[in-house]
């Protein structure tokens, strides 16, 4: 029986309840508050729990005052924010201040339990790892593969929240379902096409799936408008580029992921934006990208039009080399046989492909040929 202590926070006493009685019945030991205020009492009398379960709206003292609080004498209890789909922009501000993940009403007790066992392995990862790099001195002949391996295992974390990120964009933008995944597939495998290193690849990837994380930014006015947009909705748009390398820029580890997010939009000539880039002044994992997205915009269904073939893509993509694309990268783009586009979309479809899969190798990814 585990004897992780968890703290439910909650001004409805009926959702603190159904949460207790999920924790409680798969052995954890649950104490609960009904504010903020509250819970900072209890956590001052009780001491450090192993999670905190928070709400986000509350009165007296909200989720994120709750966070910032706890954050500053607990800062390595894991935090879970409970919010309702509407408040999707404030629980991803909620992470950038230091949350461990979201939990969106109305959810399953099967998804609770799940997330908060990869809360509190997150934590037991975080302790460990900060004890081992205390004791590096004297553990680096026995412990060095294992701190290797601990610190793969909490980077692993690390993507399973980029990967709940891109599904909240999907709930935003419904129109783009899957699209963050297909893409990103696809610039991974031009990437090892290309003979990069898989530290590089990864870097790449994470760009490539956030690309439009920047969107969360934007008015549901603009990015669910059926028509065309006006001169100024568009200018509206288009700082999306930079929304997103906002967000992403201070995480340490999506610092270089972040400059690809600023630059998704830029034309091999130089005419894109938000900054008019041109040729390598365009970040590479960018360049890979914007291949990649075309493809997956011409191959998919819109609105305005069904699905073309991989070959109307090989041709755009070719007709434009030099000016929206970078030629090196179309030349490997062309070499690659058409097959695998297809193969990597239904993998994606069946749920096959995970976003941590750039740390391994997938079935259809090895039929490139590189690594």
């Amino acid at each position: 029986m585990n004897a992780e202590r968890i703290l439910v926070v909650d001004d409805e006493e009926s959702i603190r309840e159904i949460i207790s009685s999920m924790l409680s019945a798969s052995g954890y030991h649950t104490e609960q508050a009904s504010s903020g205020l509250e819970a900072l009492a209890v956590l001052n009398s009780s001491g450090e729990f192993e999670l905190m379960l928070s709400d986000l709206m509350m009165a007296e003292l909200d989720g994120i005052a709750l966070l910032e609080r706890s954050k500053e004498k607990y800062p390595d209890m894991p935090v879970i924010m409970v919010t309702a789909v509407h408040d999707i922009s404030v629980a991803l501000a909620a992470i950038r201040n230091g949350a461990y993940d979201y939990l969106l009403k109305p959810f399953e007790r099967e998804q609770l339990l799940a997330m908060v066992r990869r809360a509190l392995e997150h934590r037991k990862l975080k302790l460990e790892n900060r004890a081992y790099q205390s004791n590096l001195e004297t553990l680096v002949g026995a412990r060095t593969e294992q701190l290797r391996q601990t610190m793969t295992d909490l980077e692993r974390s690390y993507d399973i929240t980029l990967e709940a990120l891109g599904d909240a964009l999907d709930l935003k933008d419904a129109e783009t379902e899957g699209h963050s995944k297909r893409v990103t597939a696809f610039t991974i495998a031009m990437a090892r096409a290309m003979g990069l290193s898989s530290e590089r690849i990864r870097v790449i990837a994470r760009g490539a799936f956030l690309h439009d994380i920047g969107k969360m930014a934007i008015p549901d006015a603009i990015l669910r408008k059926p028509g065309a947009l006006t001169p100024e909705e568009t200018t509206i748009m288009r700082e999306h580029c930079f929304r997103g390398y906002q967000m992403l820029r201070k995480i340490p580890f999506l610092a270089e992921a972040s400059e690809i997010v600023y630059a998704h939009q830029e034309k091999y000539d130089g005419t894109g934006y938000p900054r008019g880039l041109a040729g390598e002044e365009i970040p590479l994992g960018a360049r890979i990208f914007s291949v990649a997205d075309t493809l997956d915009a011409i191959t998919s269904d819109r609105p305005y039009r069904a699905a073309q073939t991989v070959g109307a893509a090989r041709e755009e993509v070719s007709r434009y080399a030099g000016r929206q694309f970078d030629p090196n990268v179309v030349k490997v783009f062309m070499q690659m046989p058409e097959t695998i586009w297809e193969d990597l979309r239904k993998e994606i479809n069946s749920q096959i492909y995970r976003f941590t899969y750039p740390i391994k190798e997938t079935p259809a990814l090895s039929t490139t040929g590189s690594s």
